[in-house]
């Protein structure tokens, strides 16, 4: 009996083990929003729909669009207003449906219904047309060369189950509302949702039918996403064996993962900037000064940026890890340079003389509202923050909370200073003006929490995502950066680095937007 017991055991053991290995744990601090596909732009949360769901144009992990359920996209020389995408033809969704133009037509358009978070990154668009059941139209409201790149985070979605499942609409995820959409996903992705517990567990297996199953590596058959909030324990789990593979990688543990001989580290400069927004409306929402603002004043802002230190934090805080940032703008954007770039020099006796000459010289209060599980070292740069602030005698009660609490603050206008990072999808500046800069309204400025509104720079996003002159486009988004940079409404921190840390087994595409997609995987 007891010798029946150990080969069986033995067997179960084989058996784990082999599952295992075809088995990603994936980890990383903070979870999903949600599984509705165009209710918040937000990184982890399209880093998980991505597995599941698909765009018509993806960015590869070198950063390459290349065709995903679209194989071919042309605009037309006569109407440069008109795109026409040919579609994959013999896509299946999870639960068997075909995908066809009809499924893209109600995605697009339900991706710029009233909810979505998504709009703003094809704001461009003023109709999608069905041609035939594998080609599809999609007219600008006037010429936009950018429109493929502004394409790789809008995922399609089955028109016929969301209208069966009561999920046409968008969820609001401000409003606290849950919908089937956003607990349920049927998708044409290299994986289908298995179970999925919020904030604790999702569990995917890879799609038999999936149309790329020849095309990609799939080097796994299932994966196990796990959010794990704090950094030691999600450290602790790596160099245990309960996961493979770690985003947000504590940076005072990188040698260790390097000393390792069962671990690896892979990095890249990031796709993303992390800054500080302000309020320059004309009343703070959590008032401590009477009722008057004083960020409003632009050399106040000014003050507060010449206080940051960012060496300081890219020393002690960050560990190396990141670039001091000038402009709240990715290297990888373009429009971007290094004269923008350049860091306005600490110096707290001249930033102390900005306060005062605004009338500020006893300086003020103000809350500033961090996430705590969202970026590298989020709440340890608010904290540094804090103290480089009290130095010019602006004093700031630190608010952090989980990523779920905190951007709603920033969407809602109910922040007066918050964090914020910001990657570039479209590796092209309008993205920038269109989300940050422009005045919230309808299908722009949509992560804008400052309340700022200029006029002369709402015209010009909209005239740059229709130039078709490069030259006098480049010329216009360099004359945009100079007066951003100028109204000081964000106050840059760093670019961030990218590091992940996984099992030497593990052949992880590392890419500069953060966005794993495992299908580009392999399993040693």
């Amino acid at each position: 009996m007891t010798k029946h017991m150990l080969l069986a055991a033995t067997a179960l053991s084989l058996t784990l083990g082999a599952a295992q290995a075809e088995t990603l744990r994936w980890a990383r601090a903070g979870d999903a929003l949600t599984l509705d596909p165009h209710a918040q732009n937000e990184g982890p949360t399209l880093a998980l729909m991505h597995q599941m769901m698909e765009p018509l144009v993806l960015r590869n992990p070198a950063g390459e669009l290349e065709g995903a359920l679209a194989t071919s996209w042309t605009v037309s020389p006569d109407q440069p207003e008109v795109w026409t995408f040919d579609l994959r033809q013999g896509v299946k969704f999870h639960d068997g449906a075909d995908f066809t133009a009809e499924d893209v037509v109600f995605s697009m358009e339900r991706a710029l219904s009233e909810n979505s978070d998504v709009k703003g990154l094809i704001s461009s668009i003023d109709k999608v047309e069905a041609l035939d059941d594998y080609t599809v139209a999609i007219t600008t409201k006037g010429p936009n060369p950018l429109l493929p790149a502004a394409m790789p985070n809008i995922l399609m979605i089955d028109k016929d189950w969301a209208e069966a499942n009561n999920a046409v609409r968008v969820q609001d995820v401000e409003g606290g509302e849950e919908t089937f959409a956003s607990q349920n996903v049927n998708g044409t992705g290299p994986y289908r949702l298995v179970s999925r517990e919020a904030d604790a567990k999702t569990v995917m297996t890879v799609f038999d039918g999936y149309w790329g199953k020849d095309d990609f590596a799939l080097g796994y058959s299932d994966i196990i996403y796990t959010p794990i909030q704090n950094p030691s324990t999600r450290m602790a789990a790596l160099l245990s064996g309960e996961v493979d593979f770690i985003q947000d990688v504590p940076v005072q543990d990188l040698q260790r993962v390097e000393q390792d001989p069962d671990l690896k580290i892979m990095s890249s400069p990031q796709n993303r900037v992390i800054f500080f927004g302000l309020n320059t409306g004309d009343a703070l929402v959590n008032a401590t000064t009477d009722g008057a603002n004083p960020m409003a004043d632009v050399r106040v802002r000014e003050a507060m940026n010449m206080a940051i230190n960012r060496e300081a934090i890219q020393k002690v805080v960050m560990r190396g890890q990141s670039i001091p940032a000038g402009v709240i703008m990715p290297p990888f954007v373009n429009g971007w340079n290094e004269a923008l770039n350049s860091v306005p020099a600490h110096d707290i006796a001249a930033a102390r003389a900005k306060l005062a000459e605004a009338g500020w010289e006893d300086g003020f209060s103000v809350q500033l509202d961090c996430p705590n599980d969202r970026y590298i070292n989020d709440e340890a740069i608010c904290q540094a923050a804090v103290g480089m602030l009290a130095q010019i005698g602006v004093k700031v009660n630190l608010n952090a909370q989980p990523k779920a609490q905190h951007f709603p603050l920033v969407n809602g206008l109910a922040s007066d200073f918050y964090m914020l990072g910001w990657g570039v999808p479209s590796y092209d500046s309008e993205y920038i003006f269109n989300f940050l800069y422009h005045s919230k309204e309808d299908l722009y400025g949509t992560w804008n929490g400052t309340r700022y509104s200029n006029p002369k720079l709402d015209e010009m996003t909209k005239a740059i995502a229709a130039e078709v002159d490069l030259d006098k486009r480049d010329a216009m988004i360099a004359e945009m950066w100079d007066m951003a940079k100028a109204d000081a409404v964000y106050l840059p921190i760093h670019h961030q680095m990218l590091n992940w840390a996984m099992k030497t087994s593990v052949g992880a595409a590392v890419d500069a937007d953060d966005q794993v997609k495992v299908k580009y995987f392999t399993a040693d």
